[in-house]
C-alpha cells in the first residue's frame, strides 16, 4: 500500500492491473481503517481515471458470486444513486414493464442511497426473498421475465470496507461502481448516472465491455430520464443531448415525479402506476426509460419501442410479472 499512496500522492494515476491488485487486497482485508482512509480520500481530491475504474470494477466482479444467466438475453437497468432526488421508483418500475414486454430482465440493485426506498426495499415490501440461487433466479426470469439481484448478496468482499465508508460518510468511487458490479454480466444495459462527468467516465469504460449500453443523465442533476429537463444519452454509436420534445414529450416539473416519504407510501405509488393509474408525468417518465431499455435491447426506432412498453403497462403485463415474482396479492 505505502508504494501505492506515494505514486497516488505524486499526482500519478494507476494503470488497470495496479488498481484491480489494489482493490483485491483491500477487499481481502490486507491493510488496515487508516490505509483505507487515505486511499479512498485521494479519489475525493481528483477524478478517477477510466483505467482505474476499469480495474476496480475487474476486482469486484473477480470477488463476486456468479451466477449464469447466458440462456437469456438479458437487460439491467440500473442507476448510480446519488443523486438526491428521491424520486419514485422509476428503474424499478421500468424494469418491470421491460419484463412485461416480454424481455428478460436481470435487475441488479440495493437499498435506497439518494431517495427513501431503493429497488431491494421495494422488492422486499412486496415479499420478495432475496437470493444467490442459481436454479431459483433462472426459474424466476423463466416464469416473470425478471429475477432480482441484491448486490450484498453477490459481494461479499464489500463489507470489508463498509465500516470505513459509513464512517467516512461522504461519496467514494464505490457509488458509482454498483452498476457496473451485476454479477450475472447481462449482454445489455441501461445506466443512469448522476453527473456529466460522470456518464463521459461510464461512456469510456462501456466502450471497452461487450455490451450493448445505453447511458443517460438528465441535466437536472437525475440518474434516468427524468424528462424534467433535456438529458444525455450516450451508446456505442452515440453522444448526444435530448430534448423531451425531440421524443414528443412534455417537459414535468421535479415535484411531479418525488417519491414517498416512507416505503410504504413509495410502493402504494409503485402499485398505483402498474395498475394503470399513475399520473401523466409518471407514467411518461416510466414508459420513455423503458422505451430506451427496449432500444437498447433491439435497436428499433423509439416509437415502436413505446408502443410496446405502453401494452405491457396499460394492459397490465407488468403488473402480473410484479405478482409472478413476489406472489404479491392485490
Amino acid at each position: 500500500m505505502k508504494k501505492i499512496l506515494e505514486k497516488l500522492y505524486n499526482q500519478e494515476k494507476l494503470n488497470i492491473q495496479e488498481a484491480e491488485n489494489i482493490l483485491t487486497k483491500i477487499a481481502n482485508g490486507e491493510f488496515n481503517d487508516y490505509q483505507i482512509v487515505s486511499f479512498l480520500t485521494v479519489f475525493l481530491m481528483r477524478d478517477i481515471s477510466v483505467e482505474e475504474l476499469s480495474g476496480f470494477r475487474n476486482a469486484l466482479i473477480n470477488l463476486c458470486v456468479k451466477i449464469d444467466l447466458s440462456d437469456f438475453n438479458t437487460i439491467d437497468l440500473c442507476g448510480t444513486g446519488g443523486d438526491n432526488k428521491n424520486t419514485f421508483n422509476i428503474s424499478t418500475l421500468s424494469s418491470f414493464i421491460v419484463a412485461g414486454t416480454g424481455n428478460k430482465v436481470a435487475k441488479h440493485g440495493n437499498y435506497g442511497v439518494s431517495s427513501i426506498s431503493g429497488s431491494s426495499n421495494m422488492l422486499e415490501y412486496f415479499g420478495y426473498k432475496f437470493t444467490n440461487n442459481n436454479s431459483e433466479l433462472k426459474k424466476q426470469i423463466e416464469t416473470s421475465n425478471i429475477c432480482f439481484l441484491h448486490a450484498p448478496l453477490f459481494h461479499p468482499a464489500l463489507k470489508s470496507v463498509g465500516h470505513v465508508r459509513k464512517s467516512l460518510g461522504v461519496r467514494t468511487f464505490f457509488n458509482i461502481l454498483g452498476p457496473v458490479l451485476n454479477p450475472s454480466n447481462p449482454q445489455n444495459q441501461l445506466t443512469g448516472v448522476y453527473s456529466l462527468e460522470i456518464a463521459e467516465l461510464y461512456g469510456k469504460l462501456f466502450s471497452t465491455l461487450d455490451k450493448n449500453y445505453t447511458i443517460v443523465h438528465t441535466l437536472s442533476g437525475y440518474d434516468e430520464i427524468s424528462l424534467t429537463d433535456s438529458f444525455k444519452i450516450i451508446t456505442k454509436n452515440e453522444n448526444k443531448i435530448v430534448s423531451p420534445e425531440y421524443l414528443n414529450m412534455k417537459t414535468y416539473m421535479e415535484k411531479d415525479i418525488v417519491g414517498g416519504k416512507t416505503v410504504k407510501e413509495s410502493a402504494k405509488i409503485f402499485l398505483n402506476i402498474l395498475e394503470g393509474n399513475g399520473t401523466e408525468a409518471q407514467n411518461n417518465v416510466v414508459l420513455t426509460n423503458a422505451a430506451i431499455a427496449v432500444q437498447t435491447i433491439s435497436n428499433k426506432e423509439f416509437e415502436w419501442c413505446f408502443e410496446e412498453v405502453k401494452k405491457s403497462l396499460f394492459d397490465k403485463k407488468a403488473l402480473q410479472s410484479l405478482k409472478n415474482l413476489t406472489f404479491f396479492k392485490v
